[in-house]
């Protein structure tokens, strides 16, 4: 196996003037990052874990370039982590030191750990004493680069182990399935502790010897700018690009404003021509951590002339699907496995699923899944059939072409009605085709006649004057079937979602 950031093993040398990185108006070049990464890495040579206080900054990606080097597992914290959550995750993965900006506040919980300050702009002339371990001579594949703890909804969050190997073998899929090169300049502005920010927005094109540019804070303004200024790729989550495909409705002219990293906030004021010959003109524009509704996919399109593409993947498996760059869009579709995956639909009795539309669970394995969770063996056999196996927890359906489409999480999107399989997915895309509803969820709830009935949770477009529930039943069952309409209708000012802007729809069905 080569080395994870081969572009990153000397501090000298052709490559080293390259860009790598870039927040706002400090960028590092290879040799730069090279020359901090490694100073930081003698001195956590030793540390068995490290934390990183992972802020959407240079900093960030010096101290986790830093681990890799060392040989030392990261496990990367969320800054807006809740005390109990935090505590948890320190005691179950037990970090001896945490790397943090010399102007990050931490919390109570971080302060027994060695703090260990990184500096982007010393460029390594760091704080401390540099003494430390000598620098490991190479690289085991299945030694722990990471790990990165789950959203924890269905109890306390486990800690995936993610060694070399995965990481390695994920990004040298995406290579091969959208034709990433060291030529590509990475856009985004997701945060950093999650594997689609960090490990796909960081080291993907660390890895390729290009370069990536963070906005820090997520902005259709920012977006413009980068792209239109050499930018070739833009990396988001669907609400970015739900906020995108506002401003390309809106009128033209205006001057853009900052938003928070997950999306939130208002995109009025941005460049409507600016931002769509921005988009029009970037080589690749992918959008994954949930599904982007088509009618975002098609506003986008109508405006750009270009696709938003997708992918599909978890933090235990990395990447299993991509929509290729030289293979059909198809909206609604997270495309085929990538290189090296295999996957297949499962019923909950364990039966496998061969036949094109059949709805299963969905189960993969190959070198880009983890190792297991960090000491829990019995959720790392639970996840597992066993057969080798990984079970998912989503479900989907796979067509005549290999082409995957995802219905939801087994737990939360797949509403038993009445005795049909009703994938929430399809019907928050017609509900958000209706010009009165700007955003949609929807649920299953218990019902003593059906089952479960389909539940909708609507934000409306205009919020004095929602559309009545009968007539977003009726639009539903007009476009789908019948057994598909919502038999409730809830109105929300907002849909609750978590950092990566995906819905929690646990909150929604618990309220």
């Amino acid at each position: 196996m080569t080395l994870l950031l081969p572009a990153l093993q000397s501090s000298t040398g052709p490559a080293a003037s390259r860009e790598a990185v870039r927040f706002g108006d400090l960028s590092l070049t290879y040799g730069r990052l090279a020359e901090a990464a490694d100073a930081l890495a003698a001195r956590v040579a030793d540390a068995g874990r490290v934390a990183v206080w992972a802020t959407p900054t240079p900093e960030t990606v010096i101290a986790v370039v830093a681990a890799l080097r060392a040989g030392v597992p990261a496990v990367p914290l969320n800054p807006r982590t809740g005390e109990s959550e935090l505590a948890h995750i320190l005691a179950d993965s037990a970090p001896t030191a945490v790397l943090a900006g010399a102007d990050d506040v931490l919390p109570p919980a971080l302060e027994k750990l060695r703090r260990v300050t990184v500096d982007a702009r010393a460029a390594g002339a760091l704080a401390e004493d540099t003494a430390g371990g000598a620098l490991p001579a190479g690289e085991n594949p299945e030694s722990p680069a990471l790990i990165v703890y789950t959203s924890g909804t269905t109890g306390p969050p486990k800690g995936a182990v993610l060694p070399r190997r995965a990481v390695a073998a994920s990004l040298d899929a995406l290579e091969d399935a959208w034709g990433w090169t060291g030529d590509d300049v990475l856009v985004h502005a997701l945060p950093l502790f999650h594997v689609h920010g960090l490990i796909l927005g960081v080291l993907g094109p660390l890895r390729r010897g290009g370069s990536v540019r963070h906005l820090g804070r997520f902005s259709p303004e920012g977006v413009a700018r980068e792209l239109a200024s050499g930018g070739t790729m833009l990396f988001g989550v669907p609400t970015m690009y739900h906020r995108l495909a506002e401003v390309l409705d809106g009128p033209a002219g205006g001057s853009g404003h900052d938003s928070p990293a997950d999306g939130s906030g208002s995109p009025a004021g941005t460049g409507r021509d600016a931002l769509a010959g921005a988009l029009a003109g970037a080589r690749l524009l992918v959008s994954g951590s949930a599904a982007l509704p088509v009618h975002d996919h098609e506003r986008i399109a109508a405006a750009t002339g270009r696709r938003v593409i997708e992918r599909y993947g978890m933090t235990e498996t990395l990447m299993n699907t991509g929509i290729r760059a030289d293979g059909a869009p198809r909206p609604g579709t997270v495309g085929p496995p990538l290189a090296g995956v295999e996957l297949r639909l499962a019923e909950e009795d364990g039966t496998v699923l061969g036949e094109p539309g059949a709805i299963g669970e969905i189960q993969v394995r190959g070198p880009n899944l983890f190792s297991g969770y960090l000491n829990r063996p019995d959720a790392t056999a639970a996840a597992h059939t066993a057969d080798g196996w990984f079970r998912t927890g989503d479900v989907g359906t796979v067509d005549e072409d290999g082409y995957v489409t995802i219905v939801g999480r087994k737990a939360t999107d797949l509403i038993k009605s009445g005795g049909y399989k009703i994938g929430a997915g399809e019907i928050e895309n017609v509900l958000l085709a209706h010009p009165g509803v700007r955003e949609a969820a929807v649920t299953g709830e218990e019902d003593p006649d059906l089952g479960e009935r389909v539940v909708a949770w609507v934000v409306a477009a205009d919020p004095g004057s929602p559309p009545a529930a009968e007539e977003l039943a009726d639009h539903v069952a007009a476009q789908l079937a019948p057994h598909k309409r919502p038999r409730t209708v809830h109105y929300l000012d907002a849909l609750p979602r978590n950092d990566l802007g995906k819905i929690m729809k646990r909150s929604l069905r618990a309220g």
